[in-house]
């Protein structure tokens, strides 16, 4: 079934252990919201991002304060304070959720990004970034307790298509130019409980702020076929 992101706000309200063991976390932090696409909808806001996004049409645009990441680092520090929209997902059935990402990109580390999320100790961001030397690039971070960091391909255009497909037992992370070709920035086990948060959201860790468009969001009940190909 797909699930077209035109999308109207109807309100919001403002064990770790082993990774095959991870808790099933029915209801993240931050507050209930109801920002409603045809057949699904995000239902959870982080760090009020529900009251940072405007909707235009089937657009939909979050905005981010100064200083704004999501990031576990190393020696323990949590800097967890990014916009996030969230939708529950069935981490027993397939999902696709595909978007075009705008960000403004007026500092280094500006992004526009997707997120699986399970608790803040176990996810994955998926950015459009723009990197210290001011080129603009696919980054991914996987956190399991910590984060790792990986920059992906620089892309040259304003906007790039991200792509997260699960299969359930199969995670996969795309990225294309055209919304057609589509290239492979990751691919790793599914060890995320049966309820599961899939996130978009804007980040300006060391600028003034920034805003991502998120334009022809979909989610899909369905996997892709080709976890290399991403088609």
């Amino acid at each position: 079934m797909l699930l077209l992101c035109s999308l109207f706000i109807t309100g919001c309200h403002e064990k770790h252990g082993q990774v095959t063991q991870v808790a099933n976390l029915e209801e993240p932090p931050g507050e209930a919201c109801s920002i409603k696409l045809q057949a699904a909808y995000f239902t959870r806001s982080l760090n009020n991002a529900a009251g940072s996004a405007v909707v235009e049409k089937d657009i939909i645009i979050i905005k981010s304060d100064p200083k704004t990441d999501y990031f576990n680092d190393p020696d323990g520090k949590l800097s967890n304070n990014a916009p996030i929209l969230l939708a529950k997902v069935d981490n027993t059935k397939p999902f696709t959720l595909t978007a075009k990402v705008t960000p403004a990109f007026q500092a280094t580390y500006d992004a526009g990004t997707f997120y699986i999320y399970s608790s803040d100790r176990l996810w994955q961001k998926f950015a459009f970034e723009r990197d210290e030397r001011g080129r603009t690039r696919i980054v991914s971070v996987r956190t399991i307790e910590t984060s790792d960091d990986n920059n992906h391909d620089v892309i040259t255009q304003e906007s790039v298509f991200l792509k997260v497909s699960s299969d359930t037992k199969t995670v996969g992370f795309y990225f294309s130019t055209d919304n057609e070709n589509w290239n492979l920035a990751r691919l790793y086990k599914n060890i995320y409980p049966a309820i599961l948060w899939l996130g978009i959201s804007s980040q300006s860790p060391v600028g003034n702020g920034n805003s991502t468009a998120f334009e022809s969001c979909t989610l899909t009940d369905t996997a892709i076929e080709d976890f290399r190909l991403g088609i």
